[in-house]
């Protein structure tokens, strides 16, 4: 059995919910991820994407200089722990349609797992194997 803790990544990004939509953004540019994980402490509250910036942020017309990552983070995030299965992983991205896991260990977060991860560790001759692998290009 592979597990989650043998290839997710802990080059995090976190950010506390009152940080601005164009932080988050400049953030997520400058270390070349998608997501940041927010945070109050140690807790997980919840998860920014690039997507959610765009779709709940920009479209909706806020200023992303004053909108803050609380106006528009995905609350209830399913999240799993180092020594999960990588499979169940990806069962639970396909029930829940997610592209990302926090992992946890005792409600502390360690790490995160992404649909490319495991599309690199499952399939690494997949399509999406050889996109997530490759250096990013913005």
């Amino acid at each position: 059995m592979t597990t989650v803790g043998e290839f997710m990544t802990t080059r995090l990004v976190t950010m506390d919910g009152s940080d601005t939509l164009t932080a988050a953004a400049q953030e997520m540019r400058d270390s070349a991820i998608g997501d940041v994980i927010v945070t109050n402490g140690d807790e997980v509250v919840g998860i920014v994407t690039d997507r959610d910036i765009t779709v709940r942020g920009v479209a909706e017309n806020m200023d992303v200089d004053t909108a803050t990552l609380s106006q528009i983070v995905t609350q209830d995030v399913v999240t799993v722990t180092q020594y999960d299965d990588a499979v169940a992983a990806a069962d639970l991205m396909r029930t829940y349609g997610i592209r990302r896991l926090p992992v946890v260990e005792d409600g502390r977060l360690i790490g995160l797992v992404s649909l490319g991860d495991l599309a690199v560790e499952r399939e690494p001759q997949s399509v999406l194997a050889d996109i997530s692998a490759d250096e990013p290009n913005n």
